[in-house]
């Protein structure tokens, strides 16, 4: 059995931030695209322009493509062939700061939320999570997530009765209410079941999934195209300035939970699109 060091985890964090802070995430850049030469809507063609041109300078010029460099989000995906340990994380936060220093990229973390709200100086701590899967290897996934979108975001406890109406109302309320904050096109990550503590996880891990790929299960996959298609005739439009599209795609995850229970969590994906995968073994 393989082992996963500390090491190499800081590494893969180091490389995908310095990337994803210049760099538009490839699928959701081709779904921008697809949609631009669709559109029919002027002012909606030129917003989607504006985030492209933006995108090409970002990655051209090396800067950051958002002001807003985001909260550093990390998942070390393991199989059952890989061995974890304890220390596996000890040293990304000097990766991340290493990182945002050496990119110039902006501070943006507390020290604590509610007692201590000065600025920690270097962007850490990094969120970090493992997570166990059947896929055999090791990868790490480096999500930089701003603000703006992130309290875009909302978790909702519906009762069971509610069912997949009561799911389409939370989200369709979240975009007509918040949308326009977390900058559209959205990528929006759905997620159903599980916990309180655990639906919000699931709606962020959505975001990982190629923009566009439908879900696994067919049902599901209907149900994201129903929701897609809702979502954008809300009409909020790139930039919140009317047209389409509010959002490139709804990716949906679903869990089991207690029959007492319809936990849903909806993460806002914004318009500068930052994650990447690094294999590790």
């Amino acid at each position: 059995m393989e082992q996963v060091d500390a090491a190499a985890v800081s590494r893969a964090v180091g490389t995908a931030i310095t990337e994803c802070a210049v760099t538009l995430r490839p699928d959701y850049r081709q779904a921008l695209e697809t949609f631009a030469s669709r559109c029919s809507d002027a002012r909606a063609k030129s917003v989607l322009a504006s985030i492209l041109e933006n995108a090409a300078i970002g990655e051209t010029d090396r800067v950051p493509i958002c002001q807003d460099t985001g909260s550093v989000w990390v998942c070390l995906e393991a199989g059952p062939d890989v061995a974890v340990p304890g220390n596996v994380f000890s040293e990304v936060n000097a990766a991340v700061a290493r990182a945002y220093e050496k990119g110039r990229l902006r501070m943006s973390l507390l020290r604590d939320a509610l007692f201590d709200r000065t600025n920690t100086g270097d962007n850490t701590p990094a969120f970090c999570e493992v997570r166990f899967t059947e896929r055999p290897g090791a990868r790490v996934h480096v999500l930089l997530k701003g603000g703006g979108s992130d309290n875009a975001s909302r978790v909702v406890m519906l009762p069971p009765g509610a069912g997949r109406e009561g799911v389409r109302c939370a989200v369709l309320a979240c975009v007509r209410e918040k949308g326009v904050n977390a900058c559209p096109p959205l990528v929006v990550g759905l997620g159903v079941g599980a916990t309180f503590d655990k639906v919000g996880g699931m709606a962020k891990h959505a975001l990982l999934r190629e923009v566009g790929s439908p879900a696994a299960n067919e049902e599901a996959a209907l149900f994201e195209r129903e929701l897609l298609d809702a979502i954008n005739d809300l009409a909020i439009g790139p930039g919140g300035l009317g047209g389409a599209p509010t959002a490139v795609a709804v990716h949906l995850e679903t869990a089991p939970c207690h029959i007492a229970a319809l936990p849903v969590a909806i993460n806002l994906g914004c318009c500068a699109m930052r994650s990447a995968t690094v294999d590790l073994l």
